[in-house]
C-alpha cells in the first residue's frame, strides 16, 4: 500500500495531468487551416470580445452586448460597440479613450438601433441609426457634422440597415437588410444606385441557420473595379455585381466540399483575388471565417466554438506576429 507522502504524490500528479490537459484544450480550442492568422471577433451568443492569436490561444477577452461591427484604426485603436447604441473606442491596453452613446442627438424619446458604424480619414465618425432611418457624422464631441436622411422600404428598428461603408468617392453604400436592396447615396442622401437581391427562384424559408433562406443582405464593398461585393446574410452566399447589375461571381450555400454556408454576414475582397467571409449561424460542424480563391477553392478557415459560438458576424483578420 503506497504511503501517505506517495498518495499525495500520486494525487499532484493526477492534478498537474489535468490542468495541463485543460490549458492543451483551451490551446487548441480555436482551429485554422492553411496559414495562421490571428482573428479578432464578437459574438452576440458568448457575449464576447476577443483576440485570438495564430497558435490558437486567447490573448484578451472583452465583454460585449450585441455586435454588427468592428474596425481597427490605423493607430491600432479598436472601433466597436458593446450594445445597440453604444459606440466605444479603446487604445491597444483596451482603455476607452472615446465612446458615443446613440440615445444622443435627437434619439432620447425614439427606438434607435446602430448596425454600422466607421471611422473617416477626417476624424469624424459615421454612424448609421436603424429607426431614425439616418446616417450622421460626429466630431470627437459627439456633435453632428454632417446628416443624410435614408431610404427605407420596410422600416424596422432592428432591420432598416446591417452594414454600411462610405466609399472613396464620398458616397455611402448601405445594406439594408429588411428591403434586401443595397443602395448607395450621394452626399445630400440622394439614391444614385440600388441593388435589389435575387431570391433566384426560391421561396424564403424563417430561421437563422443553413435552413433558413431569403435576401435580407448583411454587407456591401465597393471593389477598386467598381463592381460591389455583397454578403446576402440568409441567402447564404457572396455575390459580386457590376454596376450595371450583372452578377458576375457568386458562392453558394454548397459549393465548398465539406462546407454549408449560413448566415453569410462580412465580406472582404483580398488583395491577391481571394474572398474572405464570416459564415454566422451555421452550427458547430462548419467554420466561422473562411477565405476562397476565385476558383472557389478553400485556402483558409478559422474554427471556434468556445470562445466564440454560433453567432459570430464580425471578425478582423490579421497576419501573424
Amino acid at each position: 500500500m503506497p504511503t501517505l507522502p506517495r498518495r499525495r504524490a500520486v494525487a499532484l500528479s493526477l492534478v498537474f495531468s489535468s490542468f495541463l490537459a485543460a490549458a492543451a484544450e483551451q490551446l487548441v480550442a480555436a482551429e485554422q487551416t492553411g496559414t495562421p492568422h490571428r482573428v479578432i471577433a464578437g459574438d452576440d451568443s458568448t457575449r464576447t470580445l476577443a483576440e485570438i492569436t495564430a497558435d490558437g490561444s486567447v490573448a484578451w477577452k472583452l465583454p460585449v452586448g450585441p455586435i454588427h461591427d468592428l474596425h481597427l484604426l490605423p493607430n491600432g485603436h479598436m472601433l466597436y460597440q458593446d450594445s445597440w447604441t453604444h459606440i466605444v473606442e479603446v487604445d491597444a491596453n483596451r482603455n476607452v479613450v472615446w465612446e458615443y452613446d446613440a440615445k444622443t442627438n435627437g434619439n432620447e424619446n425614439r427606438p434607435v438601433e446602430v448596425h454600422a458604424f466607421q471611422r473617416l480619414p477626417n476624424g469624424r465618425t459615421m454612424i448609421v441609426e436603424s429607426g431614425p432611418a439616418r446616417i450622421i457624422e460626429v466630431d470627437r464631441d459627439g456633435k453632428i457634422q454632417n446628416g443624410i436622411p435614408l431610404t427605407v422600404e420596410q422600416p424596422s428598428t432592428h432591420s432598416d440597415t446591417r452594414n454600411a461603408r462610405k466609399t472613396s468617392s464620398g458616397s455611402y453604400l448601405v445594406a439594408h437588410e429588411r428591403d434586401g436592396v443595397v443602395r448607395e447615396y450621394d452626399a445630400k442622401g440622394s439614391v444614385i444606385w440600388e441593388y435589389a437581391v435575387p431570391l433566384f427562384g426560391r421561396e424564403r424559408a424563417g430561421g437563422h441557420g443553413p435552413e433558413a433562406f431569403g435576401n435580407q443582405l448583411y454587407s456591401a464593398v465597393r471593389l477598386p473595379n467598381g463592381n460591389t461585393l455583397i454578403g446576402t446574410g440568409n441567402g447564404h452566399s457572396v455575390i459580386e455585381v457590376t454596376p450595371e447589375k450583372e452578377i458576375v461571381w457568386k458562392l453558394e450555400q454548397n459549393d465548398l466540399d465539406g462546407i454549408t454556408l449560413a448566415w453569410v454576414t462580412q465580406v472582404e475582397r483580398l488583395p491577391n483575388g481571394n474572398t474572405r467571409l464570416v459564415n454566422c449561424h451555421a452550427g458547430p460542424d462548419n467554420p466561422q471565417i473562411i477565405e476562397v480563391t476565385p476558383a472557389k477553392q478553400v485556402v483558409w478557415t478559422f474554427h471556434d466554438f468556445d470562445t466564440f459560438g454560433n453567432s459570430m458576424p464580425v471578425a478582423l483578420v490579421l497576419p501573424a506576429e
